[in-house]
């Protein structure tokens, strides 16, 4: 079969890919095998490939195929997260586009939409994970919309409501009006915004005076219902039980006392808006103030906003304050730097607003979640550092807004008989709900037709904090038997960001329904950023084509790219260089395929130097393979990945091959070549993770194998013992022929000449590599002597010192001159440093490390005089 002169992934990566599916390797059923799972962290149905998406699927296929090759029944189950908000923000726009409202469907119409959006556009990442190379089960793609996922939510909110964890409150919550939905406070995102802080004069009922109100949000005056000054601000004793006159409105307010008023803040008297903020709903409550809210929930305001109604609120905020001031109102108004909250999902300043919502209580459930990560260690971050982030959220854990106003998600299993706040009942299904309504009311001949279901969906994390389980079926049939052969899993690969949102809480939900943690090490990513350091994002358009890229670079080459910079837990900087990095090195291992391949191969004796180096390298490569393993536990997948990177390039490639290579149009000896191509297949072994398609692609190129016999589902290679004396000696032997070939470049010696080595006579001499350096340095003849050599090149490798005579190979007289030249520049150079370390001042005024790098220059520089000298007298 011949072999083409460069790698051509395009040519390669579909075939291959293919062939994986085709022969199921990638499928996962239980058997006697030890299980490796991991779960993908599902992405959004709405989602294409992006950098992050990338880098965190190369690490997971690393993983898992490596499981695989060390002969583990290796699981990685796929899937997609319904997104609530941003699907149906997606399907709202189609339907706009065509002309239909949302608001003109019943529920069923806008979820059949739903539904035919996500089967035409939705999944289009899965599809573009396969590009990557991405190993998963894909007949164990699971949706969190399928219906036994679904299922296993409404029995999870049962449950939970049962048990008296789950309870429906009025409270402030986080609105977003541009989805129309609350949101937890985990989805909201603070901003840091320049804005102005406005001074209100509210005048005192029956009086001339006034007071001055300092706010941020002029509009939402109109929904102010009393001021607040402190008890022990004695400015405003003078206006205790008196009334102010609410700008605009005209309508009286009281005048309250409250110790929550900070004094020194502003005028030291604050506005009460119960209706949106947290902190004066609170003050409201204490003092039975009323609750007026002025918005709609899409933040335009309602008819408490008079002659404002309909206007969205930062409109009504520059036109009331123009107001204002036309009415002697606005005091003044100051720049101001504040931060706002906004939504993680459409980006939109959050709204506090009073709603009745579903919440979970936390506290209790949180607390095996902390434990299994900071006490018993049975979960465990990589790197350590995230735990201190994760013991903040859980020690300050906050109930759980668990409902969302949205129609595309799972419908809370609450059904209404009554128009009381706590006339519903929970169940499975309105059949069961029938049922319970009918023993509350006690009411025989109450109809399912008279029972209403609650309107809001399920939070999505509700959904997805189940998926480690819920994609074994674990919720439904809780005794199965993949729940009790795939969990726990093994490792979660995820980012940071999603850290409290996502991982903690599959950790709660692990205790909680199935007694033990959802799996056992978490790794977490860095965040992929550009070379400036920003996060990569549309708006920016920072954020390269993914695909555009595994088509320039080819797969491998993207992951290889992005795994040489991407240590655990530290940010990315991504640069498109490194995908070329990638692709240089699939090339490097291609031609080494070449070269080897195209040796012709005879029965020769096995050269000397040919045993010692494929001696070296199999020492050599058993000391990297317990490196790699050291790396891989303590998930350095980068370090791990660089450590063959080095050993496949430098000592494989540079060395090996060098050593081994035969003589111009010679052949090659039978031995030789059956151990290097065994090695070469080695390497194939531990590059196969990260580099799926060239591996697998050179691997059938070596031999014709079967489908039992693909490189996919090989042996990970065993750790063996290996002699440190014959790396260290290779190391030395290296270092000697590098020595020469650096006079040979320096001199312009051709590297067809011949030459003589001397060594003089030392007790740390080595003369077992003397084979190797004898080819790679083309030396004629190793002799030991006594005594200097004259007349002669020299150079040291550690004690030992080397003479290259070179009488006839290059002008004597020129190199007398050069040396001289040198040294001149060399003493003038040690003269500059000495002055500076003579003089006291700079010595003790400048720093510890500038002046110790003064010194060593001057040691340096010592050191090149003596070599130097050394050559010079030898010539003259």
């Amino acid at each position: 079969m011949e072999i083409p002169s460069k790698y051509m992934p395009q040519e390669v990566e579909e075939k291959w890919y293919t062939y994986w599916e085709e022969n199921g390797y990638f499928t996962s059923i239980p058997d006697d095998r030890e299980p490796y799972t991991i779960v993908i962290p599902p992405p959004n149905v709405t989602g294409v490939l992006h950098m992050g998406h990338m880098l965190n699927n190369t690490l997971q296929d690393v993983l898992i195929r490596k499981a695989r090759l060390e002969g583990k029944n290796a699981c990685w189950v796929p899937g997609m997260d319904h997104a609530s908000i941003a699907t149906e923000a997606k399907v709202v726009a189609k339907l706009k586009e065509e002309g239909i409202s949302k608001s003109e469907l019943s529920r069923e119409a806008f979820l059949k939409h739903a539904w035919e959006w996500t089967h035409e556009y939705g999944g289009v990442i899965l599809k573009q994970l396969r590009k990557l190379g991405c190993s998963c089960d894909w007949k164990r793609t699971k949706f969190t919309m399928d219906d036994d996922m679904s299922a296993s939510v409404i029995d999870v909110f049962v449950e939970l409501y049962n048990k008296g964890h789950i309870y429906r409150g009025y409270r402030m919550v986080n609105w977003d009006p541009q989805a129309k939905t609350t949101l937890s406070d985990e989805e909201v995102v603070y901003e840091e915004r320049q804005g102005l802080l406005y001074y209100l004069a509210y005048p005192i009922e029956g009086s001339d005076e006034s007071v001055t109100i300092a706010t941020t949000r002029p509009e939402t005056i109109l929904g102010d219902t009393a001021i607040c000054i402190n008890p022990n601000d004695e400015r405003y004793h003078h206006l205790r039980g008196k009334n102010a006159v609410l700008p605009i409105a005209n309508r009286q307010i009281p005048i309250i006392e409250d110790e929550y008023v900070d004094m020194e803040f502003g005028t030291g008297c604050l506005k009460v808006t119960p209706a949106h903020d947290e902190n004066d709903k609170e003050i409201g409550d204490r003092h039975n103030l009323e609750i007026i809210d002025i918005f709609n929930d899409d933040a335009t305001l309602n008819s408490y906003g008079l002659h404002y109604k309909g206007k969205d609120r930062f409109v009504v905020r520059k036109e009331i304050a123009k107001e204002l001031e036309d009415q002697g109102f606005l005091v003044k108004t100051e720049p101001y730097t504040n931060k706002v909250g906004t939504s993680e999902r459409t980006k939109a300043v959050i709204e506090p607003k009073l709603s009745d919502q579903w919440f979970l209580k936390m506290d209790d459930l949180a607390k095996p979640a902390l434990d299994a990560v900071l006490q018993s260690g049975e979960v465990k971050l990589f790197p350590k550092k995230f735990e201190n982030i994760y013991r903040h959220w859980m020690e300050n854990i906050r109930d759980w807004n668990i409902s969302r106003q949205l129609w595309w998600g799972q419908q809370i299993p609450a059904y209404y008989f009554g128009d009381g706040k706590e006339d519903f009942v929970v169940a499975k299904s309105a059949e069961e709900a029938l049922v319970l309504a009918k023993e509350r009311t006690k009411n025989e001949q109450l109809t399912a037709d008279e029972l209403k279901q609650d309107p809001d969906v399920l939070d999505t994390w509700f959904s997805s904090w189940l998926w480690p389980i819920s994609v074994f079926n674990g919720i439904m049939a809780p005794d199965n038997p993949e729940i009790n052969y795939y969990y726990p899993t093994n490792d979660l690969v995820t980012a940071p960001d999603i850290l409290f949102f996502w991982v903690a809480r599959m950790i709660v939900a692990g205790y909680e329904f199935k007694g033990e943690r959802p799996f056992e090490n978490v790794y977490l990513t860095g965040l992929v950023r550009d070379k400036q350091g920003r996060k990569m994002s549309k708006q920016l358009g920072n954020s390269p084509d993914a695909l555009k890229l595994i088509e320039n670079y080819g797969a491998d080459g993207v992951r290889v790219g992005l795994l040489l910079s991407s240590a655990a837990g530290n940010d990315l900087l991504f640069d498109e260089s490194l995908c070329q990095q990638g692709a240089n090195f699939a090339n490097k291992i291609w031609n080494a395929f070449r070269l080897v391949k195209g040796w012709e191969v005879a029965d020769l004796d096995q050269p000397q130097a040919s045993k010692i180096g494929v001696n070296w390298y199999t020492a050599r490569y058993n000391q990297v393979l317990a490196e790699i393993e050291g790396y891989f536990e303590k998930y350095r997948i980068s370090d791990a990945l660089m450590a063959i990177y080095k050993l496949v390039w430098d000592d494989f490639c540079s060395w090996l091959l060098e050593v081994v290579k035969p003589e111009y149009q010679q052949p090659i000896d039978r031995t030789t070549f059956e151990i290097v191509i065994q090695l070469f297949e080695e390497n194939l072994k531990l590059l196969h993770p990260f580099m799926p398609f060239l591996t697998e692609e050179i691997w059938h190129r070596i031999a014709v194998r079967g489908s039992k016999e693909a490189l996919c589902i090989a042996d990970w290679p065993n750790m063996t013992d290996f002699d440190n004396k014959v790396i260290a000696e290779f190391e030395f032997a290296a270092e000697v022929i590098s020595g020469i070939r650096t006079i040979r470049k320096e001199k312009n010696i051709p590297n067809k000449d011949p030459l003589q080595l001397m060594e003089l006579s030392s007790e740390t001499s080595i003369s077992s590599m003397d084979a190797v350096i004898r080819k790679l340095g083309n030396i004629a003849e190793i002799e030991t002597v006594d005594n200097p050599v004259d007349g002669a090149l020299s150079f040291r490798v550690k004690s030992n010192e080397y003479f290259i005579p070179i009488s006839g190979t290059i002008d004597v007289a020129a190199e007398i001159k050069k040396i001289h030249e040198e040294l001149n520049y060399t003493r003038g150079f040690l003269n500059s440093v000495e002055k500076k370390l003579a003089n006291e001042r700079f010595v003790n005024n400048a720093p510890p490390q500038v002046v110790d790098l003064e010194r060593k220059k001057a040691t340096d520089a010592k050191a090149k005089i003596e070599t130097l000298e050394k050559s010079l007298a030898s010539l003259e």
